[in-house]
């Protein structure tokens, strides 16, 4: 379950990171002349989202996922939103995987 979980808490992450590079950096970046926010966050992000397509490699197993799923859960980091909603559908795996071991 530890990979379940790992994949839940970089997903959430990433997800805040692609949210704060599209919200916050950019605008900055064009409207405010501050390039620099978009190099520090999109560094952070670019690092989260790494570690987010290792975590679904690594959950494939614990999560018995087919090729879609994981199709899903990849294509879930580059739409806005996308980890948060996939998020929901982990917890609830997660649970019915933990009830299922006892």
């Amino acid at each position: 379950m530890n990979h379940i979980r790992n994949l839940r808490i970089v997903g959430i992450a990433e997800g805040i990171s692609f949210l704060v590079l599209l919200c916050i950096a950019m605008p900055l970046k064009y409207f405010a002349g501050i390039p620099e926010v978009v190099k520090y966050v999109g560094w952070a992000h670019g690092l989260l989202f790494i570690l987010y397509i290792i975590a679904v490699f690594l959950a494939i197993k614990p999560m018995r996922w087919g090729g879609l799923s994981v199709l899903i859960a990849l294509v879930a980091s580059l739409i806005p939103l996308g980890t948060f909603v996939l998020d929901r559908s982990l917890k609830r795996r997660e649970k019915e995987l933990t009830a299922a071991q006892v």
